[in-house]
């Protein structure tokens, strides 16, 4: 993982249907003052989506909280505490939403170029290596026929025909 982690948050996961911010905050309070406490809700249902995030003024606190809550076990359920990921905002810093719809558009024309250019080049040299490969075919057929020109078993037949040729 290449992303930084923030080390005053904590995602804290297994969370029980009946876990809300509150009973989260209380869970998490005897490590140290709390910044803030989110359950992300699921759309459709309106419910949390059985994880949260707990956010401590001091890493420390953030710290000791996860070394203790780590496997520890809330309303019959089994806590899952780690370090939290930074939320990634999909379509760079500012968002899909903060830039207009054709902004992508000069970057989507150079994109084209640069796959037709590597197609492009790739034919090239495709055809490149076709004619490497029939040249190569060409030399290595001028080679056997040379050799068979040169074969010395062939050599001595021919001499032994021309001497008893001549006598």
């Amino acid at each position: 993982m290449n992303q930084a982690v923030q080390k005053n948050t904590l995602y804290v996961g297994g969370l029980a249907e009946e876990v809300n911010e509150a009973i989260l905050h209380a869970a998490f309070i005897p490590f140290g003052d709390i910044k803030d406490v989110k359950t992300p809700l699921d759309h459709a249902t309106q419910k949390h989506r059985s994880f949260g995030f707990v956010t401590f003024l001091e890493r420390e606190d953030a710290s000791a909280a996860m070394d203790n809550m780590d496997g520890a076990e809330l309303y019959g359920r089994v806590l899952t505490v780690n370090y939290a990921l930074p939320e990634k905002i999909k379509g760079g810093e500012q968002g899909w939403a903060a830039q207009p719809i054709w902004a992508d558009a000069d970057t989507w024309f150079e994109r084209q170029q640069q796959e037709e250019e590597m197609k492009r080049l790739q034919e090239e040299q495709k055809a490149a290596m076709q004619v490497a490969e029939d040249l190569h075919r060409k030399k290595m057929a001028e080679e056997r026929e040379g050799e068979k020109d040169e074969d010395p078993m062939a050599m001595a037949e021919a001499e032994v025909l021309k001497q008893n040729a001549t006598s």
